[in-house]
């Protein structure tokens, strides 16, 4: 039997670290969830993570930081943006580096659906 996709979430955003994996659950996904880019970089699901689902603005290292360092890094982890901000310069950019989309909060169930279907394609 197949182990279950792991979606990493990291958005500095309680409440969506409580939502959105029970969104993503429901999806069948198995989820991490964490505060921090940081906490992200230090943990055990680096390795593991079909998909990340990212915040633009935290404190500390940004969602575009993260994208960059995990690029340096080697790693090729499909990257979906979340952010409350609407920029479209900035999206393009985003998307430039490496995310399969960006999404604006608060996000449909559909619009995430079709992200991760292009993230993480689902046979």
């Amino acid at each position: 039997m197949e182990m279950p996709l792991l979606v990493s979430v990291v958005d500095d955003d309680e409440s969506v670290r409580e939502s959105l994996p029970d969104l993503l659950k429901e999806f069948g996904f198995t989820v991490q969830a964490f505060s921090s880019a940081q906490d992200f970089l230090e943990s055990a699901c680096l390795d593991q993570t079909s998909c990340l689902i990212l915040d633009i603005a935290m404190p500390g290292m940004s969602g575009p930081e993260l994208a960059k360092e995990l690029k340096q890094r080697g790693y090729c982890i499909p990257i979906i943006f979340i952010t409350a901000h609407v920029d479209v310069a900035q999206r393009a950019r985003w998307i430039s580096l490496g995310a399969v989309a960006c999404l604006l909060k608060p996000f449909s169930e559909a619009e995430l659906l079709k992200a991760l279907s292009a993230a993480i394609p689902l046979n």
